[in-house]
């Protein structure tokens, strides 16, 4: 019942994209326009050409695209609970959580069609995979993990924040940084030592090595081993304080 009931949920939240086009601007539009930014405004300036630029840079911004998406499930699970739409259905014989869980669902789905098409794109622009389908799909399936569990850190802070424009402004002061000092963009090594220091431990210089290699060829063990380590210690630290406020606030 509980999967049944969170299965439900998780499908009212990808028909609402039918009734609000907008939600998927987060999803599609962005995840473009950061992509054709990315490639022509600053690919001749750090790799010599667009093109080339493109072959390092892609990981990156899938896995820059996909730690700002997560905030969008705090973001709708403050307005599903600013609006009301919790307390409607805690009057409903289904489990308790299971909003929760179908809101993290649908957005693990709309990750993976935004993952698909920065990929597809890329390759329009000139972006080639240099391993095989086994590595794409490994690819995709780390990175869903990876939002998957990095999705209740926006969960904690919905949880906490009284208005859904709280949520999205902490998720850009607290994710923009962490995406731009990594390896998501340049090499770690050309930055100020201290800085490439945070750069080699930070979670988004992993992933997107990972990504890196499992796309184009190169380290990916260890990259992703560090990865997976990461979504374990937000899942085991941030899923437990998230149902905790998540039980006081609903």
């Amino acid at each position: 019942m509980p999967l049944r009931n969170t299965a439900t949920l998780a499908w009212r939240t990808l028909v609402q994209i039918k009734h609000n086009p907008f939600e998927l601007i987060d999803f599609s539009v962005q995840p473009i326009m950061f992509l054709l930014l990315f490639t022509y405004v600053f690919g001749g300036a750090m790799a010599g050409s667009p093109a080339e630029y493109l072959t390092f840079a892609l990981p990156g911004i899938i896995v820059q695209n996909l730690i700002f998406a997560t905030m969008n499930t705090g973001i709708g699970l403050n307005t599903d609970i600013s609006k009301g739409v919790f307390d409607r259905l805690r009057s409903l014989p289904i489990s308790r959580f299971a909003p929760l869980a179908g809101r993290i669902s649908a957005d693990v789905i709309k990750q993976a069609w935004a993952i698909a098409l920065l990929l597809g794109l890329g390759m329009v622009l000139g972006f080639r995979i240099e391993t095989g389908p086994v590595a794409v799909l490994a690819a995709f399936g780390l990175l869903l993990v990876f939002a998957m569990s990095l999705s209740w850190v926006s969960v904690l802070v919905a949880m906490l924040a009284s208005a859904p424009e709280k949520v999205q402004i902490f998720g850009f002061v607290l994710f923009f940084p962490i995406t731009m000092a990594s390896g998501a963009f340049v090499d770690p090594s050309t930055m100020p030592g201290w800085l490439e220091a945070f750069a080699e431990i930070n979670p988004t210089t992993f992933l997107t090595d990972a990504v890196r290699g499992l796309l184009s060829g190169g380290p990916v063990a260890g990259p992703a081993t560090w990865s997976l380590v990461w979504a374990a210690g937000f899942l085991v630290v941030f899923a437990p304080l998230s149902v905790r406020a998540f039980r006081r606030r609903v």
